[in-house]
């Protein structure tokens, strides 16, 4: 799927033949995971619990969590608004955490917060 989408920008964005000739170079040493029976089992699962929980997670993101969680592999992203909170799901990223940063600012709108002007 995360080849996929490379692929995809690549031709989106119209990439040179040079740069997408990189991109391949760089591909040759990565493991791709393949897919099998217990990662359509993951996803399912995955997608149904989500569900239930009103929580929507895209099909290409939900594959991508799928295999990082059907391989115990950590998922690393800096996309956090897309994977947080899926069930049994690693993620690393270095992304700002979105919530924290709203649940900031609506305290400091709550209790008229100013910054120090000192």
């Amino acid at each position: 799927m995360t080849v996929g989408e490379l692929l995809f920008w690549a031709n989106k964005r119209k990439w040179s033949n040079r740069k997408i000739a990189d991109l391949y170079t760089r591909l040759k040493s990565t493991v791709i995971v393949p897919y099998d029976l217990a990662l359509c089992e993951t996803y399912g699962s995955l997608k149904a619990k989500l569900q239930e929980s009103g929580r929507v997670v895209a099909d290409n993101d939900l594959w991508i969590a799928a295999c990082s969680i059907r391989h115990s592999i950590p998922l690393v992203s800096n996309n956090r608004a897309h994977f947080e909170g899926i069930p049994d799901l690693v993620l690393v990223s270095e992304a700002p955490r979105i919530a924290e940063i709203r649940s900031q600012a609506e305290f400091r709108e709550l209790k008229g917060w100013e910054p120090d002007k000192t």
